[in-house]
């Protein structure tokens, strides 16, 4: 039976899963059409991306308990091993709390040697978890499905999330931290944020209508 008052927002649901992460790219993609073509609103820019890395954090939570358990037993020495879908899910959900980092540090450092420790190295590790994460998401489909099934919408969703991952990563290069303070591409990496962040837009809005609501108080689940 489904619980009473509130307490269902506290109950992790798929549904929860693809609107965080929809929530978070929707202010990332914004942040990025400002740093773009609004030049004197990097204040603004970088507290849209604050914002949208917590609800990236809520919702990558969500995704790693919904992966279920981290090991499977296998008939061959140790005798487990870890799934591919709770791999994603953890490297994921460690990303974006290094966004967290990293979004955090820059509205607030303002040394060059700050920048570079608390803002573009929590960036760059987290687009790396980001990306790793992305591989082991389509490693997990193909285990349980195959490696190219175009009719499934979590094959799309699953390539076009690495898309997006794939895109982070070069924000994060582009993003690099000169020893003058000076960054390293400054528009790549805001059109490579604005790129992921759409991207992760789409995966989770392709599985959203599949994702099934909570029932309401009183039903039986």
């Amino acid at each position: 039976m489904a619980g009473n008052g509130g307490s269902g927002i506290l109950v992790p649901s798929r549904r929860k899963q693809c609107v965080g992460f929809m929530i978070g790219s929707a202010l990332f993609a914004f942040g990025a059409i400002l740093s773009i073509w609004v030049h004197d609103q990097a204040v603004l820019a970088n507290s849209l991306y604050f914002i949208g890395s917590w609800f990236f954090t809520a919702a990558g939570a969500v995704q790693l308990v919904l992966s279920g358990q981290a090991t499977v037993p296998v008939d061959f020495a140790p005798g487990k091993m870890f799934r591919a879908e709770w791999l994603s899910g953890s490297t994921q959900s460690f990303g974006t709390v290094l966004f967290n980092i990293s979004t955090g540090a820059a509205l607030m450092t303002l040394t060059v040697e700050g920048e570079q420790k608390f803002i573009w190295n929590p960036d760059a590790a987290g687009s790396t978890a980001f990306l790793i994460s992305g591989v082991f998401a389509l490693v997990a489909f193909a285990r349980s499905d195959r490696f190219w099934n175009p009719g499934q919408v979590d094959w799309w969703a699953g390539q076009v999330n690495f898309l997006g991952c794939v895109a982070f990563g070069v924000a994060a290069v582009a993003a690099f931290i000169t020893a003058t303070g000076a960054t390293l591409d400054a528009r790549v990496a805001s059109v490579s944020t604005l790129i992921g962040a759409v991207c992760f837009f789409l995966a989770s809005a392709l599985v959203l209508p599949t994702a099934q609501p909570l029932p309401r108080a009183g039903e039986v689940e």
